[in-house]
């Protein structure tokens, strides 16, 4: 018997937090964090963190647990994954999913095995410092004379994942993107739903334009001054977070906080769109169109639990 888990994704700004709760209590859930900012402490604005109040009693794994300055990736990720699994299992509930970072996601479903890439640190070093001499517009160059289908999966502002495709071709001669396609074709070892939030591509944007007005009248300038105060660079991977490289911009005085605000919106807009582009490249996935149902929650929740023949009684 394969265990169950239940995956909650779309892009930012979707609604997939109030969904979530709403899923959890109905199925007897945990959720684990599945965002590549939510995990970082001092971070909470601008990773649109889950507030205490707003958990509604359903325990969150993954939330508040880093440092900005401590290193977390997919690896690191899949690792406290399994581990929050284990105790979801053990208090005989269902493990949920929930965000928007879709190779984390499929790291999980599909136990994707890291374990066979080799490091070179000294290449690994040459590549930041070409980086940083000549740009990630032209490591993301030489990324794609190498792997192309990799270039055009990872984005050219990506260093870390840039990096990493051009050191698996150095090490093994073969492409990243041929290794990641074979472990996605790979069987997942859990009964898994897989849920896609979605929404009508000019309502998600008025809701990402809307949500930065929001972040930013909540004080989202005064926690990315903080965390300068506190030392933290935007060499940090954490400090690259939409919204807080842009006002730190704003801060050292490349720009002003029109153009940083204009610049949230704008990339985060991007970054919607490419995540909708991912998810639909993903297999034995539900999508849930906020629309067809005429954003009636209760609705959305009645044909998420339909899906779910696995579930617990109600909690």
């Amino acid at each position: 018997m394969k265990q169950p888990l239940i995956v909650l994704t779309g892009p930012t700004a979707v609604g997939k937090t109030k969904a979530s709760i709403g899923l959890a209590k109905a199925v007897g859930g945990e959720i684990i964090s599945a965002d590549s900012m939510q995990v970082y402490q001092y971070m909470d604005i601008g990773s649109a963190k889950i507030r205490p109040d707003e958990m509604g009693g359903v325990p969150h794994y993954l939330v508040d647990v880093l440092k900005p300055e401590e290193e977390f990736h997919v690896v690191r990720f899949q690792q406290m994954a399994k581990d929050a699994m284990k105790q979801i299992y053990a208090n005989g509930h269902i493990p949920i999913l929930v965000g928007g970072t879709g190779f984390y996601i499929q790291a999980v479903l599909y136990d994707i095995d890291f374990t066979e890439n080799k490091s070179d640190p000294k290449y690994r070093r040459e590549l930041e410092q070409y980086a940083k001499d000549y740009g990630a517009a032209k490591l993301h160059d030489r990324l794609r004379a190498a792997d192309p289908k990799a270039a055009q999966e990872i984005h050219a502002n990506n260093v870390k994942r840039i990096i990493r495709a051009l050191e698996y071709h150095h090490l093994t001669g073969s492409c990243i993107s041929v290794h990641n396609e074979v472990q996605r074709a790979k069987e997942s070892p859990y009964e898994f739903r897989y849920f896609v939030l979605n929404d009508e591509r000019s309502r998600l944007y008025k809701r990402i334009d809307a949500r930065v007005d929001q972040m930013m009248e909540d004080g989202l300038l005064a926690e990315v001054r903080d965390l300068k105060n506190r030392g933290y660079t935007r060499e940090l991977v954490s400090m690259q977070g939409l919204g807080y490289k842009e006002l730190l911009a704003y801060l050292e005085g490349e720009i002003t906080l029109e153009e940083a605000v204009y610049r949230i919106k704008r990339d985060t807009r991007h970054f919607a769109k490419r995540q909708i582009t991912w998810f639909k490249r993903e297999r034995d996935v539900i999508w849930i169109n906020k629309n067809e149902y005429g954003y009636n929650e209760d609705a959305i929740l009645e044909t998420m639990k339909k899906q779910i023949p696995f579930f617990h009684s109600e909690v």
